[in-house]
């Protein structure tokens, strides 16, 4: 954490995740705890997952992918050390992982371990409420258009229909829409 600046309980948790604590396959015959997938030369096992010599390797090869894939260096100059939140929802929307419940699963640990006390936190931090997300819903009126809407919610047409998994921007009275 200190020489890469990312949050150990980042490191920590997503280990913990993709390894099943250590207990799962590809981390015991590939000593792969990221679940970084690759070439290996396993015969113990036939899986897609990337094998490492050490499993210190494994660890510096997720910093590595963290640190050189344009997804993820962002996260260096936006987060800080102790953001563990804001860096497992950033991993998870580079890509790292398909699961939607991915970042929330990472959190989970990381909190159920209390990993964030590990974490470059200043003196006397505290840490800020997680941020809730409330869906605003809208209830279509005679009249009413989608573009119409959207410029009201300060949203686009385009984004509406994708909330709503619409097809087309016609409307029907009194339908229920997520802004």
């Amino acid at each position: 954490m200190n020489q890469h600046h990312v949050p150990a309980s980042i490191i920590l948790g997503v280990a913990i995740h993709e390894s099943a604590s250590g207990t799962s396959k590809i981390a015991k015959y590939l000593n792969n705890h990221f679940g970084v997938k690759g070439r290996n030369s396993s015969k113990k096992i036939n899986s897609s997952y990337k094998d490492y010599s050490s499993i210190e390797d494994s660890y510096q090869d997720f910093i590595n992918l963290l640190q050189t894939k344009s997804k993820f260096q962002q996260l260096f100059n936006r987060f800080t050390d102790y953001d563990y939140r804001s860096w497992a929802h950033g991993i998870q929307r580079g890509g790292y992982a398909a699961s939607r419940l991915w970042a929330s699963q990472v959190i989970g640990i990381i909190k159920h371990y209390q990993l964030y006390e590990l974490d470059n936190r200043p003196p006397n931090y505290v840490q800020p409420p997680e941020a809730v997300e409330k869906i605003e819903f809208y209830r279509v009126k005679k009249g009413d258009t989608l573009g119409e809407i959207a410029d009201k919610y300060h949203t686009t047409i385009k984004s509406l229909m994708k909330k709503n998994h619409l097809k087309t921007s016609v409307l029907q009275i009194g339908q229920k829409l997520k802004i």
